[in-house]
């Protein structure tokens, strides 16, 4: 499973996650995503498309609306900034609306700091514009 050259062969992915995997946060963005792996990171990619997109988000406990409101939190909650702007666009996807991402924001002002929500509505402000 070595891989020199970049990219890895979406065959070599959980069939079932890279399909969540796709719907949740694009086929483009995962498309692109999986052209950069290389040697170093092919493992992991296989890791998170088996157990984060299929073990865990196709869970039967919470909604991918739910999944997503408790991602985004998480994420401003460690400052992951990336990955947080790329949540935004799977909410929407997920069908959350702009005045329920604005308010899971407003939750996360008080739990995880008014700073952290600064910052994570200076992201979200123009995903939330588009449309």
């Amino acid at each position: 499973m070595a891989h020199d050259t970049p990219g890895i062969d979406p065959a070599e992915l959980d069939a079932d996650g890279l399909a969540v995997r796709r719907e949740v946060l694009g086929a483009d963005y995962v498309a692109a995503s999986l052209a950069k792996v290389d040697a170093s990171t092919a493992e992991f990619q296989q890791l998170i498309t088996r157990y984060a997109w299929n073990e865990i988000w196709t869970r039967p406990g919470l909604d991918r609306r739910m999944r997503s409101a408790v991602t985004m939190t998480a994420l401003v909650a460690h400052g992951h900034w990336h990955e947080f702007e790329l949540h935004v666009r799977a909410a929407k996807r997920n069908g959350l609306s702009r005045e329920e991402i604005v308010e899971i924001l407003l939750q996360t002002a008080i739990y995880c700091g008014v700073p952290a929500a600064n910052s994570a509505f200076k992201i979200a402000q123009p995903i939330l514009a588009e449309d």
